[in-house]
């Protein structure tokens, strides 16, 4: 494992030049996307930013689709390169019409010049945590300056870096290295590093896979966003595709308020189009983890204008901490690259008839049988 580690200890201009060298065709995802045509789009494509869709994070799409709740619009789920960028980058010229980047990501598309706006804030929390071995957590970050953080992918140090920053951590003083997808969380527990990155939702799937690990919280202690929708900006001026956006955004948000309903169900939505990630979670893992997800996803709703919510002031130090740290060259105007113009359309529907249709699912042995309550009193059981 040691010899097949890349060390990314390198300047953050340098990394970026390197991310964005990469030539974008459709064939990276076999051929499978197309350009978005007129009327107003042939086929939506959303694009995920880790390249594989077998996992709970989507479940809003899933469960949404299985309600009915896309009501015959168009649409398409792609699972993308492993490559970090890749989700800004085919939305950028094409080939997908949505994205999900992390804050990092997106900042990385702002940096190069492409022109996309976030228009559904998912994570109303900070999603990303700070994984160690048992016994070596700790709450203060600062220790891990001299120290070496694992990453899954290269692209991921613009997530690290920031989280790392506003904690008062000197970045400069930290060492990457990257791990490789799926294989950075086996690294950390084989000795290799000082840390990981890690995010709600995966900490479950670590458990499954027998990855016992202490965790520093960013839904805990981080105001920073989280991942985050974003389309073509030029698509927001086209009425038809703006029309188009608001109705899939619905939909999204329906799949949203379903699983904050009956996580349960929401989770078997999820197993019935991915039986291996079925076989591997099983129910009570499944559970925990969509359970972290809504979480993240909800935030505080009553201080919120409804699910996929911008708060500016939060988007704002972010951007304000990433032009301090030399992530971003120019500063940037959270208003200028996120908006909630489609927030009050999307939260439009009859959330009575969607917590009447989350109730109604008759849910398998497995499922029934789990204490829902007992779940999340132990959700975060392994924080530091």
């Amino acid at each position: 494992m040691k010899d097949s580690l890349i060390s990314t200890g390198m300047s953050r201009r340098y990394f970026l030049q390197v991310a964005a060298s990469g030539l974008v065709t459709a064939t990276a995802l076999g051929g499978g996307l197309r350009r978005a045509q007129a009327a107003p789009y042939e086929k939506f494509t959303w694009i995920s930013p880790r390249g594989t869709l077998e996992v709970l994070d989507d479940f809003p799409y899933w469960a949404a689709k299985k309600a009915g709740y896309f009501d015959g619009l168009a649409t398409d789920m792609q699972p993308g390169p492993s490559d970090g960028t890749a989700t800004v980058k085919f939305v950028d010229v094409g080939q997908a019409d949505m994205g999900f980047p992390s804050p990092g990501v997106f900042s990385f598309a702002i940096e190069n010049g492409m022109k996309l706006k976030s228009v559904f804030h998912m994570g109303a929390r900070d999603t990303f945590s700070i994984a160690f071995r048992k016994g070596e957590g700790t709450n203060d970050l600062k220790t891990l300056e001299g120290k070496t953080i694992l990453l899954g992918s290269a692209a991921w140090q613009a997530i690290v870096d920031p989280l790392l920053a506003a904690q008062g951590v000197d970045v400069k003083k930290v060492k990457y290295v990257e791990a490789g997808w799926p294989t950075w969380g086996t690294a950390l527990a084989g000795g290799q590093g000082d840390a990981a990155l890690s995010w709600e939702g995966l900490r479950a799937e670590w458990i499954a896979k027998k990855l016992d690990f202490e965790y520093w919280l960013g839904a805990q202690h981080s105001k920073l966003p989280a991942n985050t929708f974003v389309v073509r900006t030029a698509d927001l001026e086209d009425p038809d595709k703006k029309a188009f956006l608001e109705k899939y955004l619905r939909a999204w948000a329906m799949g949203l308020e379903f699983g904050y309903q009956n996580p349960r169900a929401a989770v078997e939505a999820v197993f019935e189009q991915f039986p291996t990630l079925a076989s591997n979670l099983g129910p009570e893992l499944g559970t925990t983890s969509i359970l972290q997800q809504i979480n993240v996803f909800r935030g505080d709703m009553e201080k919120r204008g409804g699910w996929g919510w911008h708060d500016m002031e939060s988007w704002q130090a972010f951007f304000d901490e990433i032009h301090k740290i030399g992530q971003v060259t120019n500063p940037v105007k959270a208003e200028d690259v996120c908006t909630n113009e489609m927030i009050e359309t999307a939260n439009d529907f009859d959330h009575a008839k969607v917590k009447a249709d989350a109730d109604a699912v008759k849910l398998t042995d497995g499922f029934a049988a789990l204490d829902v309550e007992n779940i999340k009193a132990h959700l975060f059981d392994n924080a530091v």
